[in-house]
């Protein structure tokens, strides 16, 4: 589910409403971390002297939850940010269900699950009474992470080019909170539109990079930078794994596109970013279907051998990248 877009089931975060009752769901705490701050901006617009408490609810104690819902001696109104209800203890739980179905005048619980089957009982009586839901769902997709890329600069008023989101998703895709802050961190160092040289600049040395660097190379069939650019990535840390993944990543793309030429199937519908589309059809060009079939048979036996089969997992990705690169611009007969 795209950042940019409305979460079909609840709100998205920058949509976090100051209510009596806030559920913040889903496993990016990234999403949540922001959705809590916008309720508590919020809350100190609404009265600067409101009253902040943060709970675990896996060590909530008995009676916490009715004393701080309690009218104030001086009157300011609450703020109550409830983590880990994912873990919640019995106590938590069985109190909170029964508050969420008359909350208190001058209190906003903001609640925080993570995720699991733990605490549906209050998540259930939290959509019964129609409290607002702000989904924090685990941004796992490629073209998903673009568009928060994307959204992160809009925030910031700034342009940035559609290679250079690439590059940063290339670079720091794995963890979003890295992807946030790398954002961040061009809007404060540089100015006017950000470029991919911008992102190569700070973060070209990163592992990720590195591996899709070999992705990219072998795609292209220059078996010269291939070959380069894995031993670059392998001097500097990275693990055959991961290398193994760009690669597997890159070849399933190329398929997915070659499939959708006669389905005339759209970005969205391959679930991948137009760009990327756009690249796939360019790399497609020195592919036939059965070198592409070949590719991925001999990424399946290099996933099996870097993940134990092996004995040597740094040989095993070399001896698949050579491989690949072969099947590249190469006739297959029947």
């Amino acid at each position: 589910m795209s950042t940019a877009k409305r979460a079909s089931s609840g709100l998205q975060w920058t949509e976090a409403p100051l209510a009596p009752v806030v559920l913040l769901s889903g496993p990016e705490d990234l999403l949540a971390d922001r959705a809590a701050r916008l309720i508590s901006d919020l809350a100190h617009e609404t009265d600067p002297s409101v009253e902040v408490t943060h709970l675990e609810a896996a060590g909530y104690e008995r009676g916490r939850l009715e004393m701080l819902a309690s009218p104030s001696l001086f009157g300011e109104q609450k703020l109550v940010v409830v983590a880990g209800v994912e873990q919640t203890n019995d106590d938590f739980l069985s109190e909170a269900t029964e508050y969420v179905q008359s909350p208190a005048e001058d209190v906003w619980l903001v609640l925080r699950h993570g995720g699991g089957v733990r605490g549906k009982r209050l998540l259930d009586a939290v959509k019964k009474a129609q409290h607002p839901v702000v989904i924090c769902d685990a941004i796992k997709r490629d073209s998903d992470k673009a568009d928060f890329v994307q959204a992160e600069f809009r925030r910031a008023r700034r342009r940035v080019d559609a290679s250079a989101v690439r590059a940063l998703v290339d670079a720091l895709g794995n963890d979003l909170r890295e992807l946030a802050s790398a954002c961040a961190q061009l809007v404060a160092d540089t100015a006017g539109t950000v470029t991919a040289e911008m992102v190569d600049k700070y973060y070209g040395g990163r592992v990720e990079a590195n591996a899709f660097r070999v992705a990219d190379a072998v795609a292209a069939g220059r078996r010269g930078e291939a070959l380069v650019s894995l031993r670059h990535a392998l001097a500097t840390g990275a693990d055959p794994v991961p290398i193994v993944a760009a690669l597997a990543m890159k070849m399933r793309g190329l398929a997915k596109v070659a499939a959708a030429r006669s389905r005339g199937l759209s970005a969205r519908e391959l679930s991948m970013a137009p760009w990327q589309v756009e690249r796939a059809r360019k790399e497609l060009r020195g592919w036939s279907p059965d070198g592409i079939a070949c590719a991925i048979s001999a990424l399946a036996q290099a996933d099996a051998e870097v993940k134990g089969l092996s004995r040597d997992p740094v040989f095993a990705v070399e001896r698949a990248v050579l491989r690949i690169v072969d099947f590249h611009g190469r006739e297959f007969r029947s």
